[in-house]
């Protein structure tokens, strides 16, 4: 068998993410001989001997596309020749969406047609919930119940927001996005916040950071599959150069908590970079605040003494 050639591109993502059978006609190359050599992972997951492992993610509207596609592309390319002579078997992730109705949802600037609603789903071995809008009862009780039976369930940016809401962090280490550091520890003061990694783990919970984090925890949780050789040429075929997978600490430069100062103002609630001129502001014990958005500022309002 050749090596696998994409079906899809990026581009046209948002019209066949939908589609969770579409397969590849390439199988992928060896990786190079000076790349890292396996690692004896202490976590290992046991995937079975033939059949599909159900991966679903969680979509709403405002899905951010990124933390959807990236590890979407992820879990579509691995590939293993020896692993038997069915595709099912070759390619080992069985992809879908889940949302609370059919309706189409918006991703980025694209709309994708939820494969099931969360009264239907099957339930996955390995669920992704990326940053998104929503975070509906439905969407809570579903997470909840899949994550009884799931191998690893995992947060991508501030996808762990939602994951924390279900109560499943409670006690436990996590991580998000670099700017949400400051508002999820607040929000959640029962979760364990890691600042500066890549990503988290914690039993079958695991968290990434922001954005492409979500790629290097799934490619991870491909080295805690298949092993290092199969992740490796996973990686290879994105040709994605990026090594956070293999060391969670490669977030250190976020360890470190940004500086709001007069001259480059923060978000008193983000961290994010605000314009002094033109951002929403407010006085606080003879002090002025600078906000990325009125939600941001209406949240500082509500309860300022939290946020100073």
């Amino acid at each position: 068998m050749k090596r696998r050639e994409f079906l899809r591109s990026t581009a046209a993502f948002g019209v066949v993410a939908a589609l969770p059978n579409l397969s590849f006609a390439q199988t992928p190359s060896s990786p190079e001989p000076n790349q890292n050599p396996p690692a004896n992972l202490s976590n290992p997951l046991h995937p079975p001997a033939h059949g599909e492992i159900l991966v679903a993610f969680v979509v709403s509207d405002g899905t951010v596309m990124i933390d959807l596609a990236g590890p979407w592309e992820v879990f579509s390319n691995v590939m293993i020749q020896s692993r038997g002579s069915s595709m099912g078997d070759q390619m080992p992730f069985h992809l879908y969406t889940v949302a609370e109705t059919m309706q189409p949802v918006r991703v980025g600037g694209v709309k994708v047609q939820p494969d099931y609603t969360f009264s239907n789903a099957p339930m996955p071995k390995v669920l992704v919930i990326p940053a998104q809008g929503g975070s509906s009862k439905a969407m809570l009780d579903w997470i909840r119940a899949a994550t009884k039976t799931t191998d690893v369930t995992m947060s991508v940016c501030t996808g762990a927001t939602i994951l924390a809401k279900t109560g499943l962090l409670s006690g436990k280490p996590a991580t998000t996005h670099h700017d949400d550091y400051r508002g999820f520890a607040m929000q959640f003061p029962d979760v364990q916040l890691k600042r500066g990694l890549r990503y988290v783990e914690e039993g079958n919970l695991a968290s990434s950071g922001g954005l492409s984090s979500g790629i290097d925890l799934a490619l991870h949780v491909v080295d805690r599959y298949f092993g290092r050789e199969v992740a490796l040429a996973t990686a290879d075929q994105l040709e994605y150069q990026g090594q956070g997978w293999l060391n969670p600490n490669s977030n250190a430069a976020y360890l470190q908590a940004k500086v709001s100062t007069d001259e480059h103002p923060l978000c008193q609630v983000c961290s994010m970079d605000v314009d002094r001129a033109n951002a929403p502001k407010s006085v606080y014990k003879g002090k002025t605040y600078y906000f990325c958005s009125p939600d941001h500022k209406a949240t500082f309002d509500a309860a300022p003494e939290k946020w100073v």
